[in-house]
Parts: C-alpha cells; sequence; structure tokens
C-alpha cells in the first residue's frame, strides 16, 4: 500500500482524512452509503444496537427538529462519517492506497480516531451521545451565544474578547452563596453603562462574563462563544474594527469555552472507562494543533477539547506541513473542504458522503498525470 513515504505507479500520495463536526447535519444523510455498501449498513446498525434505538431511523427520516439536538446530532454525524470512511478504505485498499493522517473538527475528532481504531465505533457513539448531553447541560437554554466574526484575524477578534470579558465582568459578591448578594450584584449589573441589561436574569448573566475565541475556521472566519450579552458586544466591537460580517449562530449551547466546565468534568469521569489504543496514523488534536500517536494522550485531549478552541487553521497547516498531497472529507457535507479552500486554494480536497462522490475521489486520486 501507499503511505507516507512510498510511491504509487504515477503518483507519490500522502492522504489525509478530515472529518466534519456539528452543523453539518441533514435529514437522510448517509441513506444512499447504507442502501450501496454493506460495510456502510452495518456501521448504522452498530450505532442502533450501541444506543438502544433506532438512530437510524432518526438519520434518514428526522424530524430536523430531532437531529439537531445535540445528544442526537453528535452520534449521527459520527455514524454516518464512520459509514464514509469504512466505504472509502475498501476503495482505496483496492487501488494500493491508504490514509496517513487525519484530523476532525470538533466531534469530528472522534470519526478521526475511530478511523484510526483508537477506540471502538459503539464506543464512540455512546461516548459522543453523552457529550452532547453534558455540553447542553451544562449551560441554561438562552444564557449562552455563538457568533462568526468574517474578514477580521483571529489576533485581533482575541484582544477585543478579552476587552469584553473584562467590561462586562462584576466584582463577585462577598459571599456567592448568598441569594440577596447576587441580587445586589445583578443589580450593580444593571446600572453599569457599560452593561445592557434591562433585567435581572439578564444581568446575572453578566455578572461573570465569558466570550472568546471557539472555532478558528479559517484565516477569515473565527466564531466566538460564551454568554449571550458578551458575545452579542465582542460581535458589534468587532463589526465596529472591520469585520466583514457578524453572524450570530442558530446552536443550543455555547461550545468550547469556559461555560463548558460542567461537560468537561463529566466527559472526563466517563472517559476514564474508555480504553485507547495507539492510533494506526496519526490524529490532529483540535486543542493543541499537534498529532497525536500514542493512546496515551488521546483521553487528555479529548477532555481538554470541550473548552479548548477549536484550532483549525493551525491542524490544517500542520498536516499540510506534514507532506499531506490530498485531503478527503469524509462525512456529511462539503464544510471543511470549504475552510481548506479559504486557508490555502492550493490544497487538493475532495470528499465522500455517497457512492456519486467516494467515486469521484477515487476517479482523482487514481487519475494519470497530464
Amino acid at each position: 500500500m501507499t503511505d507516507a513515504t512510498t510511491t504509487s505507479a504515477t503518483t507519490p500520495f500522502k492522504l489525509a482524512l478530515l472529518f466534519p463536526g456539528q452543523g453539518s447535519q441533514t435529514v437522510g444523510m448517509g441513506r444512499a452509503l447504507y442502501d450501496a455498501s454493506p460495510a456502510a449498513r452495518a456501521v448504522f446498525e452498530e450505532a442502533d444496537d450501541a444506543l438502544g434505538f433506532s438512530l437510524s431511523k432518526l438519520i434518514f427520516e428526522g424530524p430536523e427538529e430531532t437531529l439537531k439536538l445535540t445528544e442526537h446530532t453528535q452520534p449521527a454525524i459520527l455514524t454516518v462519517s464512520t459509514a464514509a470512511f469504512l466505504t472509502l478504505a475498501n476503495e482505496l485498499a483496492a487501488h494500493g492506497l491508504k490514509p496517513s493522517l487525519a484530523a476532525g473538527h470538533s466531534l469530528g475528532e472522534y470519526s478521526a480516531h475511530v478511523a484510526a481504531g483508537t477506540f471502538s465505533f459503539a464506543d464512540a457513539v455512546r461516548t459522543v451521545r453523552l457529550r452532547g448531553q453534558f455540553m447542553q447541560s451544562a449551560v441554561p437554554a438562552g444564557e449562552g451565544a455563538m457568533a462568526a466574526i468574517l474578514g477580521l484575524p483571529a489576533e485581533q477578534i482575541n484582544d477585543i474578547c478579552a476587552r469584553v470579558s473584562d467590561e462586562l465582568t462584576q466584582a463577585p459578591p462577598a459571599n456567592p452563596n448568598d441569594p440577596s448578594a447576587q441580587t445586589t450584584a445583578a443589580l450593580d449589573a444593571i446600572t453599569d453603562p457599560a452593561n445592557s441589561a434591562t433585567t435581572l436574569p439578564q444581568a446575572a448573566s453578566r455578572v461573570s462574563a465569558v466570550v472568546s475565541p471557539a472555532n478558528l475556521n479559517s484565516p477569515d472566519q473565527t466564531v466566538i462563544s460564551g454568554t449571550q450579552a458578551a458575545v452579542e458586544r465582542a460581535a458589534e466591537l468587532c463589526k465596529e474594527a472591520g469585520a466583514k460580517r457578524t453572524v450570530m449562530l442558530q446552536v443550543s449551547a455555547p461550545f468550547h469555552c469556559a461555560l463548558m466546565q460542567p461537560a468537561q468534568l463529566q466527559l472526563a469521569n466517563h472517559l476514564e472507562s474508555i480504553t485507547f489504543a495507539d492510533p494506526a496514523f496519526p490524529v490532529a488534536s483540535n486543542v493543541d494543533a499537534r498529532l497525536m500517536t500514542r493512546g496515551t494522550e488521546v483521553r487528555d485531549a479529548l477532555i481538554r477539547q470541550v473548552t479548548g478552541p477549536v484550532r483549525w487553521v493551525e491542524c490544517i497547516k500542520l498536516l499540510q506541513s506534514s507532506g499531506t498531497t490530498h485531503y478527503i472529507e469524509v462525512g456529511p457535507g462539503k464544510v471543511l473542504s470549504g475552510l481548506n479552500r479559504q486557508i490555502d486554494r492550493a490544497l487538493s480536497t475532495t470528499n465522500v458522503e455517497d457512492p456519486a462522490s467516494l467515486e469521484k475521489t477515487i476517479a482523482s486520486l487514481t487519475a494519470v498525470p497530464s
């Protein structure tokens, strides 16, 4: 098989697999793979057995609002991505090719580790369902937010977030367990000119303001996350600073920020029960932007990922500097393919989400150069 140092009949290949995260889901995703590939069908059946309910029916038939719940979205995307990977892996092997590296965006890091054999699919699908539940319950609905900032350097966005956190964070009450002290702090927040709160619940959420970069997706796109007031204020200041556009995202929780600490602790407890093997090929860690080659380092990286930012630009540049010649987005949608174009238009990127895209990808990898 072709690997990082050998050459096929015509072209040297070093393949990196990219796995999408939450937001790529659509009702009906993976159905064509299920119908065409026994390997893919087995993945959907294993997911249903592992979870104790028909996740495949929800993926194929919806309803969309139920599929969009984080506890369903995360195992659904993992399942479709794994089904796509196994179908792809069979085709790659038939042509003497195999992946050399992998990376996954947030949730996608779990898909990457399943592909690399770091842990079993059954363990992973149960884990990401719990991960979704932990993340959803970490912050009450309506108290957190995320926003995409387009056309402003990440360093500048980070500085703005730090300034907003300082401006909106109130001094903690002397006795944080005293309800009257909390109310006083909230009343102080309302009277603060830098704080646009108009009700006590709003103000209370701003007593400890959190906003920070959550997804460093491309040179042109950074997503910020935190308490709603802080995210809205940071987005406003980013616009004033010259951002081309700011978009408040429709999300169920403020992912990849300090507010996810309760979820991180719960996930850490769960991951203690999971056995991690050395990956068959290195997997880039979101939180560190470094290649993981030992199973013993994976648990800690996945734990810290919950509150840490997704350093996606650095992950892709890491794969690039490691000699990657071709990138394949494996799973639903083409979000990561689009980000690759923003990071470096010269990156050769295809995707596999159904039989048609699989055929196109294999053809592009095996084409004889003119």
